[in-house]
């Protein structure tokens, strides 16, 4: 027994032990560490029963292929960077899944880098720690205009797609039509009878929000209607809420579009707090069409997009860069289109009187 303590099996030392090498599994399957290395690598010049039985070996023996030894040979580290600011908000968590879901199915893993503050120092440190993990390529989710700058250096020699974030000409780019989704919302409303269109916008600073702002104005504008004051938020219920608890006490206001869902619903929450009945006294669109928007009460009418195509359509644009065919199209707008639920209606007769 003694013998067998001071010199311990081999399985009683896996956990000391390397792993299988490429050597091990040539000669467990019976060919060279050439074959075995065309095979780890995907290589084509392999009959098919000799790849089978090298995989069967592989997996028989736990090898796992060095990819980073890989990329070290070829360049190519399989590997896509993403610098996204706020994982919060509806959107980009969409976004985010996509992308990762469509990198998965091209082979590649992603990189995540978070930015706290959409700052040019920031967004730099992002950049910085995404080359040091060794990625091929990066997209960009930062909807505030800091990309937009022309002090903002993005890595060179690197491939770059940008989502939702820029007027730049000089890197693929990938968006919603915002302008669109605002203006089927606008017209939505008036084509109901009303008069008008308030607007809760988003964060001054977004991209997004500029977008579908100016084509709020744009499209009262082009109807001859008044352009009302706009109500700036930050995205969160919250600050619906606050602006729905204004409207409430306004009874000339009978139509809002807010700018995303989450505010939709805040300020559905304030008018029935009020007493205020919607559609029947205000009527509320939204932006996103949030999985959860068809459960609001009542059911929220909204604009649709695409986030899942948005993530596919960059990652596509991302490895045809890196993959040397950069495709001739360099911007990509994806369609809106409205959602009619139970939170709009023609407005109440009285208000026709109100000016």
């Amino acid at each position: 027994m003694s013998e067998s303590i001071a010199n311990p099996a081999p399985a009683q030392q896996a956990g000391r032990r390397r792993g299988p090498s490429l050597g091990d599994v040539a000669r467990h399957a019976g060919v060279s560490t050439q074959t075995v290395s065309r095979v780890a690598n995907g290589l084509t010049n392999v009959e098919v029963t000799t790849r089978d039985r090298v995989l069967a070996s592989m997996q028989a023996l736990g090898y796992r292929p060095n990819r980073a030894a890989r990329a070290l040979r070829s360049g190519t580290f399989r590997n896509l960077g993403v610098v996204m600011f706020t994982l919060s908000s509806y959107g980009n968590m969409r976004t985010l899944d996509a992308i990762a879901v469509s990198a998965a199915a091209a082979g590649y893993s992603i990189t995540l880098v978070p930015v706290e503050h959409p700052t040019q120092q920031d967004v730099s440190i992002a950049f910085s720690r995404l080359l040091e993990q060794a990625v091929d390529g990066i997209i960009i989710v930062i909807e505030a205009h800091i990309v937009d700058r022309s002090d903002v250096e993005l890595p060179p020699g690197v491939s770059v797609v940008v989502i939702d974030s820029t007027e730049r000409s000089d890197y693929p780019q990938v968006d919603t039509d915002q302008a669109e989704g605002a203006r089927q919302a606008t017209e939505h409303l008036l084509a109901l009878g009303h008069r008008t269109v308030w607007h809760i916008s988003g964060p001054a600073e977004s991209y997004s929000a500029g977008r579908r702002e100016q084509a709020w104005r744009r499209t009262l504008e082009e109807a001859g209607a008044a352009v009302p004051e706009v109500l700036h938020g930050d995205w969160s219920t919250a600050a619906g809420f606050a602006h729905g608890r204004d409207i409430a006490t306004r009874p000339e206001i009978t139509a809002v579009f807010a700018a995303n869902d989450q505010m939709a619903l805040g300020v559905l929450r304030a008018l029935h707090e009020a007493g205020r009945r919607v559609p029947e006294d205000v009527s509320v669109v939204g932006f996103d069409d949030m999985a959860e928007s068809d459960s609001f009460w009542p059911p929220l009418t909204t604009i649709h997009q695409e986030f899942e195509a948005i993530g596919r359509r960059a990652v596509a644009l991302l490895i045809a860069e890196i993959e040397g065919r950069p495709e001739p199209v360099r911007s990509s707008l994806m369609p809106t289109r409205l959602v009619v639920r139970a939170s709009s209606a023609a407005p109440p007769a009285a208000a026709a009187n109100i000016l």
